[in-house]
């Protein structure tokens, strides 16, 4: 089975991403040295892996300048990658002035944020800049106003959110155009698939990016829900790919085209996700592995 992952549009006006996305949030805790950190992302790239995925406020705030340490001492490769990344969150930090853990998306924290992200990972560019979470206090005016100041400036070429339910993406892209919606899926998370958050997408036609597709590695624990584990391993047997491979494609083969995000030091981790993309899971297979998720069959 062929592991190149092609490219895919998040909207009709872009942006062109890898078909799954690589995770970077726990970048900090993998303790990379230069030469590991190379070959992670490198073996990623050569997978057609060429998204990643960010947030400003990973690992403390220092995952950014982690990964901006090989693209800063390989800045050729800038077009050769898509960088994705997220701001809003601010959690307790005495340094910062920060004592409760609270959202910010005004205007001046967006563009500050921006920046900063932007020096940090080593660029002049983001490709997706994301609200990391809906906050009750958004104005959408200000929002549209801080994202049109970052297009113009050629710091950000598109923009998206993340957690946001529908009626909340609703409200912003009525101010500003909004090419996803980053949300928690996956066979232990099914909310977007009833919730009318993958309905949303396709109405709009705009791919939704998914956080945590494999529960954290949860799936692949029998305490987590036997019947599936069983059924994961039974099918994955049959269809000669790992677990991992057979529930990234479960989350493919939904019509909402979603994009999965994959966050493992272990290539072989990634050499898992690139299979999905080359899966054709099919219609019963599909809803084999849905009703061991649920624990009962359809209707």
């Amino acid at each position: 089975m062929s592991t190149a992952v092609g490219t895919t549009t998040l909207a009709e006006h872009g942006p062109a991403l890898s078909a799954l996305a690589v995770g970077a949030w726990r970048l900090d805790a993998w303790h990379f040295d230069d030469a590991a950190l190379a070959a992670w992302i490198e073996h990623a790239i050569a997978l057609g892996l060429t998204t990643f995925d960010h947030a400003d406020l990973y690992g403390g705030f220092t995952c950014e300048a982690l990964f901006g340490r090989w693209l800063k001492a390989n800045p050729a490769r800038r077009g050769d990658i898509q960088l994705v990344t997220k701001c809003g969150i601010k959690p307790p930090d005495t340094a910062r002035g920060w004592t409760v853990k609270h959202y910010d998306t005004g205007r001046a924290h967006i563009l500050a944020s921006v920046d900063n992200s932007l020096r940090h990972l080593g660029t002049d560019y983001l490709d997706l800049l994301l609200i990391h979470r809906p906050d009750p206090l958004l104005d959408p005016d200000e929002v549209a106003e801080a994202f049109a100041t970052l297009k113009s400036a050629g710091k950000v070429r598109h923009f998206g959110v993340s957690n946001f339910s529908p009626s909340q993406f609703a409200l912003l892209a009525s101010r500003t155009p909004l090419v996803t919606n980053q949300v928690e899926a996956s066979l232990l998370h099914l909310d977007p698939l009833f919730d009318g958050t993958f309905d949303q997408c396709l109405e709009r036609r705009v791919r939704p990016m998914i956080w945590s597709p494999l529960a954290g590695g949860r799936l692949f624990e029998a305490a987590a829900n036997p019947a599936l584990k069983r059924t994961l391993d039974t099918l994955a047997e049959e269809l000669g790919v790992t677990p991992a491979t057979l529930a990234l494609a479960w989350l493919l083969r939904h019509p909402a085209q979603p994009l999965p995000i994959v966050g493992s030091r272990r290539l072989a981790s990634l050499d898992d996700a690139a299979r999905a993309a080359a899966l054709p899971l099919g219609r019963q297979h599909w809803f084999a592995l849905l009703e061991a998720a649920q624990g009962h069959a359809v209707p």
